[in-house]
């Protein structure tokens, strides 16, 4: 196993900060995550957890952890099942754009596919084998119309992760989106008990699925345990999660799997905050479940959102603004000539391959090699870098970014490929500036009279931003300005 250094982290489950380690002799370090329910698009807020996971993951890349990744796809439930049949076509139709729309979505913020995405409808098998443990050990029962039900009181520890009291539960015939679980209200032991199997009815129309207690087909919570358990194996080095997962669906599967194994199920929780919208919680109702699509239909870049969106702490809520995100696309553009003017003291250009980031072609995301500058030799960005091993604080990384870069007139071979390493570890392109919407390359001394133009305006500065945009002009490019930042074309003069 390579060397490696230490990423702390706070465990949920403990309530304290805890180095991440695998657990097992072979090294490796198991990683599950909850993925979407693929029946609209993922809104900010969920990406937000999925943005940083992936930093998480990065981290723990370039540090030489050998990691396996795995994080599910949602593609049955109340909400898919409604969403196919008011289409009029398959679930499997209806799930498989949307979960193309999710990939699509990931790839433009440049989030790192998983090693494994496993989907619920293809692992039937495995959670009805699980609900059939479950009942054989006595932690479950089957209902007089063939749904099945985990029976809370045989499993004393419920709660123990979210610290609820299970004498002050409301009935779990809701999932996290408030959406009613419809096969929930069937002659339950106790309405604290949650559903593993939903008999079919008829309103599922074709949805379904034999099993030994009729067709139907599982509740929500059992495909985490079941499809983590075969990929990952009964106990999970580290499951991460949006906090509004930890009660109940983290409980449940604390309780599904635990009691199936006899096992702990994860050695160290990770979730991370809500999201606000100019400080109201999302919510339909408000009209402000912002999604990838919203945002670019509105002039912002991809690569402006993930920065914003990792703006915050993880563990604190995150207030999402549109002057935070005009301040994000500011940012990318200030550290982008800072670059540029520290290249052009050492000659180096933005095609230089030694200074370039790293390519996903080039460095596969299951490689520990994944960085070549090891974070242990870092001389310049060390801090930036503690930042992101102490409980991955993003805002502060940056901060000391910005700081280095300010203080730094010139700058050797080793403080680039630091660069590009804990860029690559934020998950952003630093070493050019995008080109033009046509795919043009612009020029080094170009992008940097264009970014001092950007800062200048949004400074206030109007008269030296017109007279940079003329000495643009006569360098032969036009800036056209969108709401979140700006773009260079060429003109003919």
């Amino acid at each position: 196993m390579v060397a490696m250094d230490t990423v702390r982290l706070y465990n949920t489950g403990t309530r304290q900060m805890e180095a991440i380690a695998p657990g097992q002799p072979d090294g490796l370090l198991r990683i599950y995550c909850c993925g979407p329910t693929v029946y609209h698009y993922a809104h900010i807020g969920n990406f937000r957890t999925f943005l940083i996971q992936d930093v998480l993951r990065r981290l723990l890349l370039a540090m030489g952890y050998r990691v396996r990744f795995i994080r599910n796809i949602t593609d049955v439930d109340d909400k898919t099942i409604r969403g196919a049949q008011g289409e009029h076509i398959s679930l499997g139709a209806f799930t498989r754009r949307w979960t193309d729309i999710f990939h699509g979505d990931c790839d433009a913020l440049n989030i790192l596919r998983p090693d494994g995405e496993p989907k619920a409808t293809e692992h039937i098998a495995e959670q009805i084998a699980m609900v059939e443990a479950l009942i054989r050990k006595g932690h479950a029962y089957v209902t007089s119309d063939g749904s099945v039900y985990f029976r809370l009181s045989s499993y004393p520890a419920y709660g123990k992760l979210s610290g609820v009291d299970v004498g002050q539960l409301a009935p779990q015939a809701n999932d996290n989106d408030g959406a009613v679980n419809l096969a929930d209200e069937y002659g339950r032991d106790s309405v604290h008990d949650f559903a593993l199997w939903k008999a079919h009815k008829e309103e599922d129309g074709d949805i379904f699925w034999e099993s030994p207690w009729g067709k139907g087909r599982p509740g929500w919570h059992i495909e985490c345990s079941a499809m983590s358990m075969k990929y990952l194996g009964e106990t999970i080095d580290l499951h991460g999660g949006g906090i509004d997962l930890c009660f109940p669906h983290h409980e449940n599967e604390i309780a599904q799997a635990e009691c199936v194994t006899g096992k702990p199920f994860v050695r160290h929780w990770f979730h991370s905050e809500h999201l606000q919208v100019e400080g109201q919680k999302m919510s339909k109702s408000l009209g402000n479940l912002l999604t990838l699509l919203d945002l670019k239909g509105k002039g912002y870049t991809s690569e402006a959102v993930r920065y914003a969106l990792l703006s915050g702490h993880y563990r604190q809520i995150l207030n999402f603004t549109f002057s935070g995100l005009d301040a994000a696309q500011s940012a990318l553009h200030k550290l982008r000539a800072k670059v540029v003017h520290l290249r052009g003291t050492v000659g180096w250009s933005a095609t230089d391959r030694s200074t370039a980031a790293p390519d996903a072609t080039d460095y596969p995301p299951s490689q520990t090699e994944i960085i070549p500058q090891k974070i242990a030799a870092y001389r310049h960005f060390a801090a930036a870098i503690e930042a992101l091993k102490n409980d991955l604080n993003i805002p502060k990384c940056l901060g000391e970014i910005f700081s280095i870069l300010n203080r730094t007139a010139a700058a050797d071979r080793q403080f680039f490929e630091e660069l590009r390493s804990i860029f690559f570890i934020l998950g952003i392109e630093i070493f050019s500036d995008t080109g033009t919407s046509q795919g043009q390359s612009v020029p080094d001394d170009v992008a940097k009279l264009a970014a001092q133009r950007w800062e200048a305006k949004q400074n206030k500065n109007f008269a030296e931003a017109d007279r940079l945009r003329q000495v643009l002009a006569g360098k032969g490019w036009d800036v056209v300005d969108g709401k979140g930042g700006y773009d260079l074309e060429r003109n003919n003069r």
